[in-house]
This record gives C-alpha cells, structure tokens and sequence, in this order.
C-alpha cells in the first residue's frame, strides 16, 4: 500500500479511521447519561464503577475509585484488561458499521486507583483478571450504562489433565436481556469469544466422554424480555485425572435489570463413582478417577422489565397461536 500509494496517504487514512471511531463513540455519549453501579463477586470483593458524562466536551469519565484493594487470590486484573473491558463495551454501543481501533477510546477517560484489584503491584497473581474479572467489569459498565442485564459474568473455566493429557476449555451460558431483546440460551458472552470442542474429537484426543451438553432450561431470569438460559454440561473420566474450575456466579446471581429477576447462579460439582458428590466451589480442583463425572452448570442472564402477569403470559401464548 505505501509503495502504491506513499507513506503520508496511508497514514492519513489510518488516522481517518481514528478519527470516525472517535466521533461514533462521541455521538453515544451524546445520548447516555450519568450512572454507578457496584459489582460484588463471588469472593465478596466489589468492583465500582461511575460513569460521568461531560456534554460539552462530548467525552466520559469511566471511574473505578472505591473498588476493593487488590486480592491475595489470582482475580487481580491490570489496567490493560480494564482498558479492553472499556473499549469493548463502548464499541458495542456504536450502531455503525466501525473497525475497532484505539480512536474508540479517545472520547473516554478512564480513573483506575493505584493498588485497587484493577491496578494491582507486583507481586499480586492476574491469571483469573484476564478470564474472570474482565466479564465483572463488563456487566458494572452495562449496569452503570443501563444498557441491559447481566449475561454470565463468567467464562465458566474448565481444565482437566494429568502426565500424559490436558485440556482447557470454557463453557457457554446465557446473555442478558435488554430493551426490546431477549437473552440468547447457551453462547459465549462478551468478553469471551472462544469455541468447544466438538464431542467426536475431545472423546478422540482424550480419554473421557460427553454425557451431556443441553440447555438449562428455566436459568435465565424472568422478565417482559427474559434471559438467556445456561448450559449443563457432564463430562465422564475414564482414567484419572484431576480437575480445576475457574468460575463465578455460583453464589452471586447475575443481576435482572428494569424490574427483570436474574439468572440462576451457576454450580460445579463431581459425582463419584461410588454415588458419592463431592461440591465445588467456583474455583476449585480435585482429583477424579475412572467413571467420575465432572459437572458444570453455568449461569443464567438476567431478565429485563417486570414479568407478565400470568394473564397477559397467557393472552401472549394465545395470540402466538392464533398467529
């Protein structure tokens, strides 16, 4: 392109592109107005977030002060997770067809405290930051925003292995309704966008079998929209192994929004053999042997708007039919 076209047009228009990415996101502020919402987690460590709006310079205030001290645990996550966790957010909120580029960002000033688990100092652990904590600054930014209810809030982190396999993998759940929308059964929601593993090929690598990968029915929360429904997901060992789970919303509901109830919380455990279960907590590990089955139900997304009384639900049905 530079030998084509020289070096000064192609940076031109990499700066255009900046340049209409930034307006997009200014005309959102436009339209929003101020909010705050604070996010407590599974562990009991809360993530605020404010939103402030300055109308005359068309620019946002994105402040984290009075989120919890950094954690001994590892769901500590850098500025630069925060930073995606911003941009992705508001990026969603442009109706227009954009690439994604830092100009998306120029409107926005994030405050981030110094020591807090979202400006954590070494020697503090971030690995759950990137998975975990990500998706909790997400749903703050929404439920600040008023945009719509909580999906998961969680990748739902699954490994397994021992000296001769391991396999990573992160389990689908439901989205939050909105506006207008309901949530969507069984997908990956914001911040992850990772795939499984299809049955024929992880029973073909590893030696364990899919039982059962259906939808939870009845988790998402009630609502004039309802939320998108979780997964339940049973996986057998057939030889030992061990397990560890990376999780949230198993004590924590994912929040309804507008009068919409929340999702069911999600649960983890593992069925012996032996017909005894043994309870896991969101992030746990233990070690299974043959025919133990691990299993994982992920979350539901909240509902939006006050349910139907059971009439009208009934009067909807019945239009339905008649349609």
């Amino acid at each position: 392109m530079i030998e084509n076209f020289g070096l000064d047009v192609v940076q031109a228009y990499m700066k255009h592109v900046q340049d209409n990415a930034e307006e997009a996101v200014r005309r959102v502020i436009d339209a929003l107005d101020d909010g705050d919402y604070a996010y407590e987690t599974d562990s009991g460590a809360v993530i605020r977030v404010a939103v402030r709006v300055d109308r005359d310079n068309r620019s946002a205030t994105i402040d984290f002060t009075g989120t919890s001290a950094q954690l001994a645990t590892n769901f500590n996550a850098p500025f630069s997770v925060v930073n995606a966790a911003v941009l992705y957010v508001f990026r969603t909120l442009v109706a227009d067809d954009i690439p994604l580029n830092d100009g998306c960002l120029r409107p926005l000033h994030i405050v981030v405290p110094q020591g807090s688990m979202l400006a954590p100092e070494p020697p503090a652990a971030v690995v759950a930051g990137n998975v975990e904590t990500s998706q909790a600054i997400t749903g703050a930014l929404y439920a600040a925003l008023g945009v719509q209810a909580e999906g998961s809030g969680t990748m739902n982190n699954v490994t397994f292995g021992n000296a001769r396999h391991q396999y990573y993998e992160t389990v689908a759940s439901g989205s939050g309704a909105g506006d207008g929308f309901p949530g969507a059964s069984v997908v990956q929601t914001h911040m992850t966008n990772s795939r499984l593993t299809d049955p024929e090929v992880l029973e073909w690598r590893l030696p364990v079998r899919l039982e059962e990968f259906a939808v939870r029915r009845g988790s998402g929360g009630a609502g004039r929209w309802r939320g998108g429904d979780g997964a339940v997901r049973r996986i057998r060992f057939l030889e030992p192994m061990t397990v560890s789970t990376l999780s949230q919303h198993r004590r924590v509901p994912p929040y309804g929004m507008a009068g919409g109830a929340p999702g069911a919380p999600g649960a983890n455990r593992v069925e012996r053999a032996d017909g005894t279960v043994t309870p896991f907590a969101g992030s746990d590990s233990a070690d299974v042997g043959a025919d133990d089955v691990l299993v994982i139900e992920t979350p539901g997304g909240g509902g939006y708007g006050p349910p139907p009384e059971p009439h009208q639900a009934g009067e909807e049905i019945d239009d339905l039919r008649a349609f």
